[in-house]
């Protein structure tokens, strides 16, 4: 199982210099989690830059996966992660969803480097 984090479906997106690195991982719906705080972020994020249209039809892709909604369990692990790894809030659920699906995360975000059960990629700059 797999969970790919905001920034990981921004830069797919975008066909951004990573975009092959989180490729296989949301390709693959039918072994992708997706919490629920992606769509917000990912929606969030497209809306601003280039409008509903597009977000929807990027969400639209979010949504093939198997969604995680955040509850009283998950959210109470989140805030143990958050405080144990000085995790900001978004980034401390994606992983208490990750942990609780046994899944794989897949990201560029440096907090999460060297944790086990991560698949990071250091963040490239345009060419």
């Amino acid at each position: 199982m797999n969970v790919v984090d905001t920034s990981g479906w921004l830069e797919y997106f975008a066909g951004s210099a990573n975009a092959s690195f989180f490729a296989s991982a949301i390709e693959d719906s039918e072994h992708l989690i997706v919490p629920v705080i992606c769509i917000y972020e990912v929606f969030k994020k497209v809306l601003q830059s280039q409008g509903q249209a597009t977000a929807e039809v990027q969400v639209a892709d979010l949504v093939k996966g198997n969604v995680v909604d955040l509850d009283a369990s998950l959210a109470m692990s989140a805030a143990m992660l958050s405080a144990e790894l000085k995790l900001p809030m978004a980034d401390s659920i994606i992983l208490a969803v990750a942990r609780e699906h046994n899944a794989t995360l897949w990201t560029q975000d440096e907090h999460f480097k060297g944790l086990p059960g991560v698949q990071y990629v250091e963040k490239r700059k345009p060419e």
